[in-house]
């Protein structure tokens, strides 16, 4: 699961890759020491460099890209960065700029056929998973949307923990915080299933064991270990998908610029308390109350006010904020922006039906 810069090294050296377009982000390029390694390797190759612009990957900046990869016609398409790089970069490689996309997205119906080429994606941070799932963000007029299909998976990955131990603290929880939830969510998914569990619980106890430390005291060790928590959490979720949490996040992301973990963290407790508060009236094919003895008994607590404790924690230690004031959102005046933006498919995986009136309540708190 873990990779060495020489099998990157080794990987990149390969005659099939003679045209390579890196896709990445500025800041994370360079703060994780792989613009240096792709300079110092000094490959005998064509390569162009793609610079991220926006902060959540929008249908705008999607075209860009996809065009200039086509006019480019790389052999491999390498995305070295976080969600959002890698998003783009999957979605890039399957679709057509020529059919309307816009519409395409919005009513979920584009046409899946193949890959334009091989793509390689290393991640910068341990969070998102988004190396081994399915499904890629793209954002159209603010809302967020989703590409779903087998084809986008990556054709390779590699985990190097020296590319995600130097990146900046803020980052390092948002992105360590989304693994914690996605296999949270992923425990209770509708979706769920004994293979998603399977990894989901992994990397929770890998989360549990060393997210603290690898923000305040990062090195190689706790390095690995939240790369693989990442990599089970992305493994979890391609199988049982998120529930409430995540759906309600992406407006918070796009109108407020919060780190996608960090939205995500907003109203975390609040989703999972509703969920257990009602799990007489689960949608689930399995035993609700079984998951939530599971999840107790890996966070080592009795109920669900120490599990939401125990994330209060996590939260706090990890200076993700919740305090809605403190962070100059308000929710009322921004009410119907936010509840547009909510993505109403991941709100269907949750286990307990959650009405427009619950969310509400539930993201305001009366």
């Amino acid at each position: 699961m873990i990779s060495s810069t020489k099998d990157l090294e080794k990987f990149l050296r390969n005659n099939d890759f003679k045209n390579i377009f890196i896709l990445c982000g500025e800041k994370s390029f360079t703060i994780s020491g792989a613009s240096n390694f792709i300079k110092e390797l000094q490959l005998n190759k064509r390569i162009k460099i793609y610079y991220k612009k926006s902060y959540v990957p929008i249908i705008e900046e999607l075209i860009t890209i996809t065009d200039q990869i086509r006019h480019f016609n790389p052999d491999l398409i390498l995305a070295i960065g976080g969600g959002a790089v890698i998003d783009y970069a999957k979605i890039a490689n399957i679709v057509d700029t020529n059919l309307n996309l816009e519409e395409l997205i919005v009513n979920y119906s584009y046409p899946y056929k193949n890959k334009f080429t091989k793509l390689a994606v290393i991640p910068t941070t341990a969070g998102s998973g988004a190396e081994v799932t399915s499904n890629a963000v793209i954002y159209v007029n603010g809302i967020k949307h989703s590409f779903e299909s087998n084809i986008l998976i990556p054709d390779f990955y590699f985990l190097i923990p020296q590319f995600i131990k130097t990146a900046p603290i803020k980052i390092k929880a948002s992105a360590g915080f989304d693994a914690i939830a996605q296999s949270l969510e992923s425990l209770v998914s509708k979706k769920s299933n004994d293979k998603s569990v399977k990894f989901a619980s992994e990397s929770l106890v890998i989360s549990l064991n060393h997210f603290i430390s690898y923000l305040h005291k990062p090195n190689i060790h706790n390095s690995t270990q939240m790369s693989m928590a990442a990599n089970l959490a992305g493994k979890a979720i391609n199988v049982s998908k998120t529930t409430a949490p995540h759906a309600a996040s992406y407006p918070f992301s796009s109108l407020f610029g919060l780190g996608h973990g960090h939205a995500v963290s907003l109203f975390f407790e609040n989703f999972f308390r509703f969920n257990y508060e009602n799990i007489s009236n689960s949608k689930t094919n399995f035993d609700l109350s079984n998951r939530f003895e599971l999840i107790f008994k890996i966070f080592k607590v009795k109920d669900i006010n120490g599990l939401n404790l125990e994330i209060s924690k996590i939260k706090k230690e990890a200076k993700l904020e919740d305090n809605l004031s403190k962070l100059n959102i308000d929710v009322k005046k921004n009410s119907k922006e936010i509840m547009n933006g909510i993505n109403i498919l991941r709100m269907s995986n949750n286990p307990v039906e959650v009405t427009r009136d619950k969310i509400i309540k539930i993201i305001t708190g009366n």
